[in-house]
């Protein structure tokens, strides 16, 4: 089987480590040979790829064409963006992108727009027979947002609110003023999502301009992470992990488990998004949270590396129903753990 090459973007991303020794060392039927991509220069990629450049960040004007220029210059089999920040653009561009002889594992530009906005997702979902997704309003001003809480049962109740358009959990608080200042400060990580409606008043009150949240209900309970393989608007792969524990919005302890309701559910939103590719969709007691129209944390198997099954369904080396078929493999049980690790280098690496 002929060796392929992959451009990796946002090599410095949480899971970016995971996914490039996955496919590099790991996949034993060819070479994947992988060059990776960042706008840090000290992206953990760099140093466990075949090669590395450093690229704009994907809001900068050059992006597009630093890619283009990167793509006729390696001229890779495969383009694969990972980063919820490079979704929107990258699949606005991908037919240009396609055009210069890779393949782009990014979706539909309309469908990931919809998708990844959480209030045009919860509009074309909310009629959706099955489909659980919490009460939420869209706020247009700060009255409007302590209105909103009101009617969704504060002060009594805890409210969070979140932007339309967001990663990890920037932008996301929980307004709870049952917690007295001094407990958050002597008891709580600083990176606790806690805070007072007083705190968020003061915080709008003069600004001219008041951002797009969603102010939602809390929704409590178990935690599951639903990671699709699509394409037309048909599941082929799903795989389900419990989301124990997080940092930063990002899973640290997780465990593959046997969920078919909730992949049915996610059968259900895709036959109306029809979302291609890898997708990941964050639920709460069965409340669909988000939908992240990229790859995600896998919990990795030696003979289902779900990057590489996308990689051989965008080649057409895979069938649908090859796909399809490697639903049995999936081991019930299996668990993953992220932990902290270290590399050195001496500063002359990166000139």
């Amino acid at each position: 089987m002929r060796d392929i090459k992959v451009i990796v973007t946002a090599a410095g991303a949480p899971g970016a480590s995971t996914f490039i020794h996955q496919l590099k060392h790991k996949v034993t039927e060819r070479k994947v040979e992988i060059v990776a991509i960042d706008m840090d220069p000290q992206a953990i990629g760099r140093f466990i790829s075949d090669k590395f450049y450093v690229v704009p960040a994907a809001t900068d004007n050059n992006y597009i064409q630093t890619l283009k220029d990167l793509i006729l210059k390696e001229k890779p089999d495969i383009f694969y963006c990972v980063s919820s920040y490079e979704v929107p653009i990258v699949s606005k561009y991908k037919e240009e992108l396609e055009a210069l002889g890779t393949i782009v594992i990014v979706g539909n530009h309309e469908d990931a727009e919809l998708a990844g906005n959480k209030y045009t997702l919860y509009e074309a979902l909310k009629n959706v027979e099955g489909v659980k997704i919490p009460k939420y309003f869209y706020p247009k001003n700060l009255d409007e947002f302590v209105t909103y809480a009101k009617e969704l049962g504060y002060p009594e109740k805890r409210v969070c609110f979140k932007p339309h358009f967001s990663k990890g959990s920037r932008g996301f608080r929980i307004i709870d003023d049952s917690i007295s200042r001094k407990d958050l400060l002597l008891n709580y990580k600083p990176v606790s999502t806690y805070m007072s409606m007083a705190e968020f008043i003061s915080i709008f009150e003069k600004e001219e301009e008041f951002p797009d949240f969603l102010i939602m209900e809390v929704v409590e309970g178990v935690e599951h992470d639903v990671m699709t393989i699509s394409m037309d608007g048909e599941v082929l792969l799903t795989t389900c992990k419990t989301r124990e524990a997080n940092r930063g919005g990002v899973i640290t302890k997780g465990e593959l488990v046997d969920e078919p309701q909730l992949m049915e559910y996610c059968k259900r939103i895709i036959e109306k998004i029809p979302l291609t590719y890898n997708s990941c969709f964050q639920f709460i007691d069965g409340y669909l949270i988000e939908i992240n129209t990229r790859v995600s944390t896998f919990i990795y198997q030696d003979d289902l590396i779900e990057p590489y099954i996308t990689i051989k369904l965008a080649l057409g080396e895979y069938s649908k129903e090859d796909v399809k078929a490697l639903q049995s493999k999936v081991q019930f049980g299996r668990r993953m753990l992220r932990y902290f690790d270290q590399l050195f280098y001496h500063k002359d690496l990166l000139n």
